[in-house]
Order: structure tokens, then sequence, then C-alpha cells
């Protein structure tokens, strides 16, 4: 990535206004790309290890939250935070990332490409660290803080109890901000942390337009430029198609598979498989049938 990173201390006029008020605001800020002050800004967050429901629904809310105008904000991680900010990329919006470890690396090492892809459509990476500092576990839950501080709500989609999703929604509600949580199926352990918030005074969310009328001021602040709303299909990468993508469709053939079925066929880990396949439906590819089947798409 050729755009270069700068170093914006807390003094400076480019420190982000709503980051600066919070108690701990980091004394400088290593930032990559575009950090928009005039665009609101909402963070969604959620579990490294999500459902299909999850990611679905991650990637509703960002690209509702996108076409609007609404700057989408997250953590670069697996799973949610990785949707999020596709979704609200392919919507023709801007997201920013914060990092917990330097901008020299970007972690997780598969999301580089996303990485470079949000910073090129007018986003940024942002992270407190030195640009070669390591993701060191202790890092992450310090970064949250920024997460919540850059944004005037933070979203919950799927998590367990003792989750770095929690942690987010608190350090939001410590620093004065809306916190919102999606429900989830009842006997889902990825509904503990959005259940638990909703028990404890967090507002329900279900769609992007709820937001408007339940962030104070949020209509105010949104930019005058209208985003482009995202089209009937997303624009996802023509053919040829990922490696990953290849062989999912060679496996699925003309018959529909069972995910289990495909896991074996796949050699792989349901979570990454599973954000293939939500991607590919996204891209009008496959389809998803009763029963966590699927099937290859017929044009």
């Amino acid at each position: 990535m050729n755009v270069p990173v700068r170093a914006v201390r807390r003094e400076d006029p480019e420190y982000p206004p709503l980051l600066r008020n919070i108690h701990d605001a980091p004394g400088t800020l290593y930032i990559q790309g575009r950090l928009d002050h005039a665009l609101p800004a909402v963070a969604v967050v959620g579990s490294r290890r999500p459902s299909p429901y999850g990611l679905r629904t991650a990637a509703e809310l960002s690209r509702g939250m996108a076409a609007k105008g609404i700057a989408v904000v997250s953590g670069l991680a697996r799973g949610i935070d990785g949707m999020a900010h596709h979704a609200a990329l392919d919507a023709g919006g801007v997201t920013w990332a914060v990092l917990g470890c330097g901008l020299g690396q970007v972690y997780p090492p598969e999301h580089r490409g996303l990485a470079e892809r949000l910073v090129a459509a007018g986003g940024c990476l942002i992270s407190e660290l030195p640009m070669n500092a390591a993701p060191l576990a202790g890092h992450f839950p310090k970064r949250n803080r920024i997460i919540a501080g850059l944004s005037l709500g933070c979203v919950i989609v799927e998590g367990r109890l003792k989750s770095g999703s929690l942690i987010t929604a608190r350090l939001a509600a410590e620093q004065g901000r809306e916190v919102f949580a999606v429900p989830g199926p009842a006997s889902s352990p990825l509904s503990q942390a959005p259940h638990w918030l909703l028990e404890n005074g967090a507002s329900l969310l279900t769609n992007a337009e709820e937001l408007l009328w339940k962030i104070p001021g949020l209509k105010e602040r949104l930019v005058e430029r209208a985003v482009a709303a995202p089209a009937a299909r997303p624009a996802f990468p023509k053919p040829p198609f990922p490696q990953r993508w290849s062989k999912i469709l060679e496996s699925l053939g003309s018959e529909a598979l069972t995910l289990d079925e495909l896991i074996e066929a796949e050699g792989s880990d349901a979570p990454p498989l599973l954000q293939s396949l939500l991607d590919m439906e996204l891209a009008d590819l496959i389809v998803s049938l009763p029963g966590r089947r699927y099937a290859r798409k017929e044009n």
C-alpha cells in the first residue's frame, strides 16, 4: 500500500473531536487514509466466529448504514468485523478500521486486501501503536475504547458473555455513546452478549433506519452528499473468482450440499467457510436452502 502513514497528535486539527473528548484518549494516532470528520460514525462489532445469521445481519446493517452516509467503524477482525467493513464498501460507503497492532502490519493477515480496499475507497486504518507493534492479546481491549470513542453509537452483533464485544459495549456506555444490541436465536450461545445488553439497558436494533431516530442528532449530522444506494447485486470481484470460491463451486457441482458435507469436501473449518458462503451468496453465485444446504445458482 503506497498511502503514507501519518502521526496525528491530540492537539492537531485532524484528531477526531469525538475521540479527543474521552478521558483516556490516545496522545497520538497513526492514520493511513482519509479520516473525514464530517461523516457521522457508528461502530459494528461482534463475534469472531459468527453464525450465518450473524454474518447476514451485520452485512445488512452495515450496507444500510453506509448507504445513508454513516461511516462504519470496526476492528478488522475475523467474523462480524470483517463482514461490516466488506458490506460498507459494497454499498459504496466509507469504513474505518482500528487495529490492535501497528500499521506496519495487518492482522489478521488475510485481511490485508480488505485493508487496502477500504483505504482506496476513502476510509482509513487507525492505531495508537507504533508502526511495527505486534498484535498482542493485551492490545485489543485497549483498541476497543478507540472504536467506541470514534462513534456516536456501538452495535453489537453476536457474542458470548465473556467477549471483546461486551468490553466495547461497556466502554461505549462509559463514554456516553448509544449502545445497541441485535437480538438472536434464544438457543444460540452467540446471543448471550446481545441479550444480556438488552436486559441491561441497551437499545434493540433490527435495521439501519432505526439509528436515525435512536441516536440524537444523527439526522442533522449526516453529510449532504448522497452515498449511492447499494445495487441489487453488490460489486463483488468478477471472474476469476478467489481460488476458495472456485473450489466451493466445484464441490457443489450440480447438487445441493449441506454445510457438513462442504466442510468435509473442503477440509476447512466452519467459520471461514461460512464467511465465503455468505460472500458467494451476496455475489449471486450460490443460494442457501432449508436445512443449511447450499447450491450453485443457475444464471
